[in-house]
Formats: structure tokens, C-alpha cells, sequence
């Protein structure tokens, strides 16, 4: 057993969603490539899951400010 990483994690390039179980506080971050699989991917963990969007990341910074979580209930298609 080694010692923890003391640099932050640098994100790769994509969207990227917490999912958790409901009433948790903890979850998996999952990344998609695209706006659109991420809306799929909500759509599919969100019939049993609490999905949290994170946001987009491009050369390892967000695009938007990490503070605005939204959470997800249901996805609206067009």
C-alpha cells in the first residue's frame, strides 16, 4: 500500500455525471463524449439512481463553474 496522491486528478475532455444510490451522499463520477449520450446516459440511470450532472470539462478545467450541481429527475426529450 502506497501513499494517496497528493495533486488533484486532472479530468479528461467530455461530460461527466455523479450517479448514486437515493439518500446517498457518495457516488461514481461516469464521462460521455457528447451532450447527447450524456442525456441518455441520465435517462437510463435515472429510472432507479439519483444522477447529478457535474458538467463539461476541456483540458482538464470545467467550463462552467463546479458549484452548480443540478439534480436530475426525469430528462424532457425534443
Amino acid at each position: 500500500m502506497g501513499r494517496p496522491p497528493t495533486r488533484a486528478k486532472e479530468y479528461r475532455d467530455g461530460f461527466y455525471i455523479e450517479v448514486r444510490n437515493k439518500g446517498s451522499l457518495t457516488g461514481i463520477k461516469i464521462i460521455r463524449k457528447s451532450k447527447e449520450e450524456m442525456m441518455l446516459a441520465i435517462s437510463e440511470y435515472g429510472k432507479s439512481k439519483e444522477v447529478v450532472v457535474l458538467g463539461e470539462s476541456k483540458g482538464g478545467k470545467w467550463t462552467n463553474k463546479p458549484e452548480v450541481y443540478q439534480k436530475v429527475d426525469s430528462v424532457e426529450r425534443d
